[in-house]
């Protein structure tokens, strides 16, 4: 399943069901926009955190990948080494 797709699938399953009316219309664009600018800002906290100091950085990659999973991205070749 490709990125988009996976993002729009998360965020609505997490959302509460509403009635909605004809003419109003969600965009799924917006949606999938503001769901990724919260990913890159809870990497970019990943990244600048100074409490992380490993050499290879596999608790930064680890920290990134949950964050992305907790969303319902799905990463292709993941291999679990703890």
């Amino acid at each position: 399943m490709d990125l988009y797709k996976e993002l729009l699938i998360s965020v609505l399953s997490r959302s509460a069901v509403q009635v909605e009316f004809p003419h109003i219309t969600i965009n799924p664009s917006e949606i999938v926009e503001g769901e990724c600018y919260q990913i890159l800002q809870e990497i970019k906290d990943i990244l600048e955190n100074e409490a992380l100091e490993d050499s290879e950085c596999f608790l930064r990659i680890e920290s990134i990948m949950q964050i992305m999973e907790s969303r319902g991205i799905t990463i292709a070749n993941r291999h679990d080494f703890v």
